[in-house]
Order: C-alpha cells, then sequence, then structure tokens
C-alpha cells in the first residue's frame, strides 16, 4: 500500500498553508472539526496581521474573533489560541516545543495536533490520526481499532519504517481525494486489490 501511495505522492505534506511552526500549530488548533480550506481562508487574512503568539496575544480574543469567525466552534478555539501564545511565551520564550509533553499541554492541543506538529515540523515519524485516516485504516484492513489511539498504535506497529514519516499525509489525502466516508471512488483506487472492505463500490 504504501509503495503505491509513494509512486503517487513521493513527498506529500499537509495542506494547510503555513510559513513557521507557530503558524502551523495555530493553524492546526483551527483544523479541529474543520476543513483545510475553510482554515487557509482565514489563516492568510490572520497571519499578515499577526504570526507571532505575542501579535495575536494583543489581539485578544475578541480582536481573533474575525478572523476566525466562518471557521467552526471559533469562540472555543479562539480562547484557546490565546491561552496557547500566553503559555508559549511564559514557558518557553514564544517558542514552539518539540516534546509532545509540552504541546499537549497547550491549550487546544490533543494527541493528534501534538502528532502532526511533531511530524510535520520537527520530522518526527509519528502518525496523526484524523476521521480520515481512522476510516482508511479501518476500511482496508490496514491497522484496524475501535478508536484512534488503537488504530495510531497498530498503524506504528504494521508500518515500516522508511514509511512511518509519510504515513500519516497519504493516509489523509487518501481518505479525503478517494476514500471519502459517504461517496468512495472505489473504481479508481490504487489500492482495490489489497482493499479488505466488503462494501467496495
Amino acid at each position: 500500500m504504501y509503495q503505491r501511495l509513494r509512486q503517487l505522492n513521493p513527498k506529500p505534506t499537509t495542506e494547510l498553508e503555513y510559513h513557521s511552526t507557530f503558524e502551523l500549530l495555530i493553524a492546526v488548533i483551527l483544523s479541529a472539526q474543520a476543513t483545510d480550506v475553510s482554515v487557509n481562508k482565514a489563516t492568510r487574512r490572520l497571519f499578515p496581521v499577526a504570526n507571532t503568539p505575542q501579535a495575536i496575544l494583543d489581539l485578544g480574543e475578541s480582536g481573533l474573533m474575525p478572523y476566525i469567525a466562518r471557521i467552526g466552534l471559533y469562540r472555543t478555539k479562539a480562547h484557546n489560541v490565546i491561552a496557547s501564545c500566553a503559555l508559549l511565551i511564559e514557558r518557553s520564550g514564544g517558542e514552539v516545543p518539540c516534546q509532545r509533553a509540552a504541546l499537549e499541554a497547550l491549550p487546544g492541543v490533543g494527541r493528534k495536533t501534538a502528532n502532526v506538529i511533531l511530524n510535520t515540523a520537527f520530522g518526527e515519524p509519528t502518525i496523526a490520526v484524523d476521521t480520515h485516516i481512522f476510516r482508511v485504516a479501518n476500511r482496508t484492513g490496514l491497522a484496524p481499532g475501535k478508536d484512534p489511539r488503537e488504530v495510531e498504535n497498530r498503524l506504528l506497529e504494521v508500518t515500516p519504517d522508511e514509511f512511518r514519516h509519510d504515513a500519516h499525509h497519504w493516509l489523509i489525502l487518501h481518505g479525503r481525494y478517494v476514500c471519502k466516508a459517504r461517496s468512495p471512488t472505489c473504481t479508481e483506487c490504487i489500492l482495490r486489490d489489497l482493499c479488505l472492505w466488503p462494501e467496495q463500490k
């Protein structure tokens, strides 16, 4: 599976737009239960105005909300972003930490978000399990599990080292554009003959 996905996309990466690790962190926090497209529209307006912890902290929640108001749960996300910026300044001089525990201590940052940052910004071979990866792993039989953590653990077990860094991106993109939730395009899938999903269309 991974050999085929690599042939199709040798250098996969996130579709979130960013120019620094901090921008990536904010984009990933905003992306929870939202599309990358909606997040990119918001950050294209936000980041030219404020793209450091202090600059966003200076906006405050009320100043941040107009930039992200079209993203789901924007009030909660504004609160978390402001609180995270304050903690980054307080604990790490405004720098995004490269340790999982420090990342997960930030408001709005759970295991999935931490995995994205560790993988994309710091090059660690983590696999962040979102709804797309959860679906692909279960449908194909690659790494079935009842919850995201179980799927993550199984993916880490079955994914060879050479593919582990990029697996997260390949599986997300495959779930987003091919193995879609409601209308998967099985006839166009390069993994079809390897897939164990009994409902292939």
